[in-house]
C-alpha cells in the first residue's frame, strides 16, 4: 500500500502531530501552530479514526496550509483491534517516508497507545487543555499522560494555571498561552455589511463564538436573555457533548451554528459586546480561551465569568470585564455600551502587540532545538536559549 505522494519526497524533517481534534472542526491552537510548522517541515496531522464498511486505509488530504491531514479509516467490525491497526498503518507510512529527522507532537496522550514504538528525534507534548476534566475523557488518560511525559523532550502548556499544576511533572516545561492572529480579527473593525443570518437581528447584540459544550453556563445565557429581552444574544459554534435540546430557547437567543474561521470577523463586526459565559467547574479550571485575544483584536469589548486565565492578565489589565452572574453581565455590558472605545482600543493594541502565533511558534521552535542530542535540557539551560 503506497501512502506517499510527491509531496513527501526530498523533505528531511517530518513532523507528525497526533490530535484528538478534527482538523476541520474549530480553527484553534493546533491549526495555528501546525500551519506554521508546515512552512519548515513536512507536517502530518493525524486525526482520530473514522469507521466504515471496508478495509483499513489512511485517507490523506493536503490542506491549503500544506499540512497533510491523515484520517485513519477503520472497518467497523474491527473496532476492538483499533490500536494494532493504527500502529501497523502508521509504521507503514513512516517507513515509506524514511524521514532523516522525525518530530512527534502530541495533543492527546491516548495516541501513545499506537505510537509507542516510534523513536522520534524530538518528542513534544503540547498540553493545551486538562483533558482529564472534560466530559467523555477516555479511561486511563492520566496513566497514558504519565508515560508521555516520561517520553517527551519538551512540554508546552496552554496557560498559566495549567503550568502551575504541571510544572513539577517535567524538567523542561514551558507556558505558551493562547496567541492571536491579530490582523485576521482586526478586519472586524472595518466591516459594515452583516452576514445574511445576522443582518436583521436588533441591536444591541451580545455575541459568543466557540465550542458549545459542558464548559458553558447555559443558565447564565438564558437569564441574560430574560433580563434584557430587547437585546440579541448571538451564539456561534458547534454543539459538542451536550444535548442540543438543552440549549435555552428564547426569541432573542440566536443559535447560528458553526462558521468558518474566515467568516468570524464579519460576524464580530456587528456585535456590540462579546460574552464568555463559561461555567465555573472542573472542565474550565485550567482553560485559557483563545477567543479572549480574538475578541480584543476585533475591537469587541468583552464580559467573562471569572476564569483564572482571563482574570489574570486580561481582567487585571482592564481589558476584559469580569462578572459572576447574569445581573453582573448585564450591568457590565451596559457600562461597555456607554463607554467610548478609543482609549480602550489603544490599550488593547499595545497589549496584543507581542502576542502572535508567529512569535509563539518561533519560541516553541527554539525550545524544540534547545537540547544536546540524547539528553533533555535542564530548566536552566532552556532559560538561556
Amino acid at each position: 500500500m503506497a501512502y506517499v505522494s510527491e509531496q513527501g519526497s526530498g523533505v528531511s524533517t517530518h513532523l507528525f502531530c497526533f490530535s484528538h481534534l478534527r482538523w476541520s472542526f474549530v480553527y484553534q491552537r493546533p491549526q495555528h501552530l501546525m500551519s506554521r510548522a508546515a512552512q519548515e517541515f513536512k507536517t502530518w496531522y493525524v486525526e482520530e479514526p473514522e469507521y466504515f464498511d471496508g478495509p483499513p486505509f489512511l485517507r490523506i488530504k493536503r490542506d491549503s496550509s500544506d499540512v497533510s491531514v491523515v484520517t485513519p479509516l477503520l472497518p467497523r467490525h474491527r473496532a476492538d483491534d483499533r490500536d494494532s491497526l493504527l500502529r501497523k498503518m502508521l509504521s507503514g507510512l513512516v517507513s515509506e517516508l524514511r524521514p532523516r529527522r522525525l518530530i512527534a507532537w502530541y495533543y492527546t496522550p491516548m495516541a501513545l497507545r499506537f505510537t509507542d514504538a516510534l523513536e522520534p528525534d524530538r518528542c513534544v507534548y503540547d498540553n493545551m487543555d486538562e483533558l482529564s476534566t472534560f466530559v467523555g475523557a477516555p479511561p486511563g488518560l492520566l496513566e497514558w499522560e504519565e508515560r508521555l511525559l516520561a517520553k517527551c523532550d519538551v512540554v508546552y502548556v496552554g496557560g498559566h494555571s495549567l503550568y502551575r499544576a504541571k510544572r513539577d511533572r517535567h524538567e523542561n516545561i514551558h507556558v505558551f498561552p493562547s496567541s492571536v492572529d491579530a490582523a485576521h480579527f482586526r478586519q472586524a473593525r472595518g466591516f459594515f455589511d452583516d452576514p445574511a443570518d445576522q443582518r436583521d437581528l436588533p441591536h444591541p447584540r451580545l455575541g459568543f463564538f466557540g465550542v458549545i459544550d459542558e464548559r458553558m453556563n447555559l443558565d447564565l445565557v438564558q437569564q441574560m436573555a430574560a433580563l434584557r429581552p430587547d437585546w440579541s444574544l448571538v451564539m456561534i459554534g458547534p454543539i459538542a457533548k451536550i444535548d442540543p435540546q438543552s440549549l435555552p430557547r428564547a426569541a432573542n437567543i440566536h443559535w447560528l451554528g458553526c462558521k468558518d474561521y474566515r467568516e468570524l470577523p464579519h460576524y464580530l463586526a456587528g456585535w456590540n459586546v462579546g460574552v464568555m459565559p463559561f461555567a465555573i467547574n472542573e472542565a474550565t479550571r485550567f482553560i485559557s480561551p483563545t477567543k479572549t485575544p480574538e475578541f480584543l483584536a476585533a475591537g469587541v469589548p468583552v464580559v467573562s465569568t471569572p476564569i483564572t486565565d482571563v482574570v489574570e492578565p486580561y481582567g487585571r489589565a482592564g481589558l476584559v470585564e469580569i462578572a459572576e452572574d447574569a445581573a453582573g453581565f448585564v450591568a457590565k455590558a451596559e457600562a461597555l455600551l456607554a463607554r467610548k472605545r478609543g482609549p480602550w482600543l489603544k490599550s488593547v493594541d499595545a497589549f496584543l502587540a507581542d502576542m502572535s502565533w508567529d512569535d509563539t511558534w518561533a519560541a516553541m521552535r527554539r525550545q524544540l532545538d534547545a537540547f544536546i542530542p540524547g539528553r533533555k535540557a535542564t530548566k536552566m539551560e532552556a532559560r538561556r536559549v
